[in-house]
């Protein structure tokens, strides 16, 4: 019998016994069903923390800082070392660091400052000291202007970058490009209708970030700040040479742990041999922990589905063995005019590979379907974030049909064998 042939006939098979064959393919097309929608879903997390990841600069970055509590002995200590992170120690790592790409210093005030708009607006924000090439190390554009130049960041100069929340509750539609603004030296709250006025510093406007949103992990609103030069936030702001934040951008992903082995060394070297007085945090630590959070979620999805198959293929071997016996006449007629053992054998085992690769079919259409709406769903649920992406895996989706098929052939080959194996004398005389 050639393969046509046999196609045709198991495609018949299912089409004359349409509802026994649906039923008996319920058990491939939900197993397959769930397996795509959860990954969808799974891996539409996963994309939603790179997504974050980038917005912090990406996975081959990491950050050192100097804690106000470190821990020594099993517990936690106030941090009483009379070291500090200082711009110094920036230089000196871009210079003897081969693994590292970039470097950038920080000071970061999250929250609590007031600005004040030269037409009199105003609002409460945070703001961050950096350097100049902060977009470069943290892959942010600008949206209009310029960030402030080396120029400026060596002279100390009170220009400031908008985050764009902060452009457009402060100048609204109007360009905020060349405009003043004013920035409390310290953080201050309101406090039983009564705030505490500080003393403000005068900004010039040079530029506006392009949003980036909100920050999963931290839950800072990173479009509700404003930048400007390390050296001015270091003179006007905190009166000394600290750098309280340092982030290093190492050349690859592969390189991380090499470049932070690198920068430990040359921190010890020039802190009298202390590196117990800042702490790192490895943003590629935890996208590690997340490859293993989804490769324990893949393998027990397989597993569940994997059951789910295990009865599904039952059914199909149950089926097969009734069609065998329903046929027995067409069997015997089919071996009385010439057909062999294996054409018999052929074709019982196609109609069982047929089935299941229908039913593999139709588990990837439900499975589609299913990972989008539960994306949707996933979105109300979680409330976090505005879109959930349902990942259709197409590996996956080629894995199900493969695996439907090998279920097919594993199932239905017993019953294919015993057809074949009738006599063509005894099938004839069967009623």
């Amino acid at each position: 019998m050639r393969l046509s042939e046999g196609l045709s006939v198991g495609f018949t098979a299912i089409y004359v016994n349409k509802m026994r064959s649906l039923l008996t393919m319920l058990g491939i097309v939900v197993g397959v069903a769930s397996v795509l929608a959860m990954i969808a879903v799974g891996d539409g997390a996963k994309m939603i923390i790179l997504q974050d990841a980038d917005k912090l600069g990406g996975a081959s970055q990491f950050s050192m800082f100097r804690g106000n509590w470190v821990r020594k002995n099993g517990r936690w200590v106030r941090n009483r070392s009379s070291e500090y992170l200082k711009y110094d120690d920036v230089m000196a790592i871009e210079a003897e660091c081969p693994s590292v790409e970039l470097v950038i210093p920080r000071i970061p005030r999250w929250g609590g400052v007031l600005v004040q708009a030269s037409g009199g607006a105003e609002k409460r924000t945070g703001y961050n000291g950096v350097d100049p090439h902060f977009p470069l190390g943290m892959n942010w554009g600008i949206q209009q202007g310029r960030f402030f130049t080396e120029g400026e960041f060596d002279d100390r100069q009170k220009v400031c970058v908008l985050g764009s929340d902060v452009a457009t509750e402060l100048f609204g539609d109007e360009s905020p490009l060349g405009k003043e603004i004013k920035v409390a030296r310290k953080a201050s709250w309101e406090r039983r209708g009564r705030r505490r006025e500080r003393s403000m510093e005068r900004f010039t406007v040079v530029g506006v970030m392009r949003p980036r949103g909100r920050s999963l992990r931290f839950g800072w609103n990173l479009d509700d700040i404003l930048f400007i030069p390390l050296t001015t936030a270091q003179e006007r702001f905190t009166g000394n040479d600290y750098v309280r934040m340092i982030t290093i951008k190492a050349k690859s992903m592969d390189l991380v742990e090499k470049a932070t082995e690198e920068v430990k060394a040359v921190m010890r070297r020039r802190h009298r041999n202390q590196d117990d007085f800042f702490h790192v945090w490895v943003l590629n630590e935890s996208m590690e922990q997340l490859n293993k959070i989804s490769l324990v979620i893949k393998i027990t999805l397989g597993s569940i589905a994997g059951f789910s198959l295990l009865v599904g293929g039952i059914g199909i071997m149950n089926m097969m063995l009734v069609s065998v016996t329903e046929r027995t006449r067409e069997i015997g007629l089919r071996k009385a005019i010439g057909a062999k053992r294996v054409d018999i054998l052929f074709q019982f085992l196609v109609e069982a590979v047929v089935m299941c690769s229908v039913g593999g079919l139709l588990g990837i259409g439900l499975g589609i379907g299913a990972g989008y709406g539960m994306a949707g769903i996933a979105v109300k649920i979680v409330k976090v974030v505005p879109e959930w992406p349902a990942v259709i895996s197409t590996e996956w989706m080629v894995i199900s049909v493969v695996f439907s098929a090998v279920i097919g052939i594993s199932f239905g080959l017993y019953p294919a064998i015993k057809a074949a194996q009738l006599s063509p004398i005894e099938a004839l005389r069967t009623e």
